[in-house]
């Protein structure tokens, strides 16, 4: 487990009871991984999750509304976690980015980043494959890849109205959400270390360069 990366709802809880609901939530997590890989999204009801899950229709519904309602649980509580990584991302500057470049180090913030991520790579293949939720990956866009590319933006450009700068960022976001993408598509076979080593290099290099991290 990494320094930065766990939710509450992965934290040990204290009482038998909060145990339970703890190894519940767990369990239907796991079963909604499994049948969204399966079956897709729109292939399974909450009873198929419930029967996944081993648990009984009432503990689903003392938790959640329906189906909708236990996938959106699952993935704010990724959104709460990246929080923390958005900030710090927030705080780097140019000068940061470009040393780390120059020195080839991995930037620590995006090896932590993609350590939480490798943690969550099972539900981050089955939520971003072809039977996941598209409304997933434009979350994790703007939680994660904005928040990259406006770090190496020079200030004024952060506030600059004209529509190429949002053009620019919403291209490089994009581009850095299919990198993600493509990384846990195939297996996550690159080191946290690594992957972030490739994020700061695809921030510099222009056409006609070598392709060599």
């Amino acid at each position: 487990m990494t320094q930065t990366a766990c939710a509450s709802a992965h934290t040990p809880a204290v009482g038998t009871g909060d145990r339970r609901i703890v190894r519940s939530r767990k369990a239907l997590r796991d079963a909604f991984i499994g049948l969204m890989e399966e079956r897709g999204l729109d292939g399974f009801t909450v009873n198929d999750l419930c029967a996944r899950a081993d648990l009984n229709r009432g503990t689903f519904y003392n938790h959640f509304r329906d189906k909708e309602d236990c996938l959106q649980a699952f993935e704010d509580e990724i959104m709460t976690d990246l929080d923390r990584y958005r900030e710090q991302m927030e705080r780097l500057s140019l000068v940061e980015v470009v040393r780390c470049r120059v020195r080839k180090q991995p930037m620590p913030v995006l090896i932590a980043l993609f350590d939480y991520l490798r943690e969550q790579g099972d539900f981050l293949h089955a939520v971003l494959g072809p039977g996941g939720d598209v409304r997933f990956g434009p979350r994790l866009r703007d939680a994660v890849c904005t928040n990259l590319i406006n770090a190496v933006l020079h200030e004024r450009y952060l506030s600059d109205p004209t529509p190429f700068v949002g053009y620019y960022t919403a291209f490089f976001a994009s581009a850095y959400l299919g990198v993600i993408e493509r990384w846990v598509e195939t297996g996550m076979q690159e080191s946290s270390e690594e992957m972030a080593r490739i994020a700061v290099r695809l921030l510099f290099i222009k056409p006609g360069d070598a392709i060599v991290l």
